[in-house]
């Protein structure tokens, strides 16, 4: 991907885009580039991002610079190239997820647009990869992700998909896998048999591993969660609940009548993405769940 530009009143030649998806910059001795070993300055720093993104016009002495639409054309065409590289990128590592014998669903091409002008501006090689899961999940079955999941995913940085990554290793999945909840807690229903009862109310302590409530609010202001606890019907002795943890069997029967349990539930957006990440149990977190809900429960898995 070569493009070449050498006007005689300027001191910078665009050459390509490197692996990197920066923009590889031939420069004159009235710009020397740090060396990228050493440590920059902050100064050094935004001379060499405004390099990369051609936005570094007006730090070119002023009977040097070219003409403003120049280095308009100029940044529009890099940012053209790495869009298109970016994109490529995307859809080769999408190829990987795609089956080359099952039969696939046709893709709306409205939703293609939308995924295509969403997607363009991903650089960073983890992201470009849930996004190549998303693609290659559409075509497996159209209507997986919406529009506006699509929204929600591209405003996400990179340590706020790690966290989505680290609650989805704490979730637990109906048979369905339409609900998906963190368990937060369990209890008896008050009544005068069990009033002074040891134990009566458990609370699951997620920030022990590493999960904090203002995580949990982080995740909520990114439509991923909802923030409000909620709580299952009072169940009848014996009654039992199945649930998958991670690929791990969670099946609970409960000892006592009036048990209850409370949880954070995936929003719709957020059970869409989760699908997206692959079973990586925190057994850690799994032994202490099950620990605390034999008080109340015969578990197995």
């Amino acid at each position: 991907m070569k493009v070449s530009k050498s006007p005689s009143n300027t001191n910078t030649v665009l050459t390509s885009i490197n692996d990197d998806n920066h923009p590889v910059i031939a420069e004159s001795s009235s710009h020397p580039t740090p060396n990228r070993t050493t440590n920059f300055t902050p100064q050094q720093q935004l001379v060499t991002i405004a390099k990369q993104f051609a936005i570094d016009g007006a730090l070119i002495p002023f009977d040097k610079q070219p003409l403003l639409q120049e280095r308009a054309h100029k940044r529009e065409r890099l940012e053209q190239l790495r869009n298109q590289k970016n994109l490529e990128n995307i859809i080769k590592r999408a190829q990987a997820y795609c089956s080359d014998t099952d039969i696939a669903e046709r893709v709306d091409p409205d939703w293609f647009t939308h995924y295509l002008s969403l997607a363009q501006g991903i650089s960073n090689k983890t992201m470009q990869d849930l996004w190549s899961k998303i693609l290659a999940k559409e075509i497996i079955h159209s209507g997986s992700f919406s529009h506006k999941t699509l929204k929600v995913f591209r405003t996400m940085s990179i340590h706020e998909a790690k966290l989505f990554a680290k609650i989805c290793s704490m979730v637990v999945k109906d048979n369905s896998k339409k609900n998906i909840r963190i368990i937060s807690g369990v209890y008896y229903k008050p009544g005068l048999l069990n009033l002074f009862t040891k134990k009566r109310r458990l609370v699951i302590n997620l920030s022990d591993f590493g999960l904090h409530y203002t995580e949990l609010l982080t995740l909520a202001e990114n439509n991923l969660l909802f923030i409000q606890e909620t709580e299952s019907s009072p169940l009848v002795k014996n009654e039992e609940l199945h649930f998958n943890y991670n690929g791990c069997p969670l099946n609970l029967s409960a000892k006592k009548g009036n048990c209850i349990l409370s949880f954070y539930k995936l929003s719709p957006v957020g059970t869409e993405l989760a699908n997206l990440i692959s079973d990586n149990p925190d057994e850690q977190y799994f032994q202490s769940l099950k620990k605390q809900l034999s008080y109340h429960f015969n578990i197995q898995g």
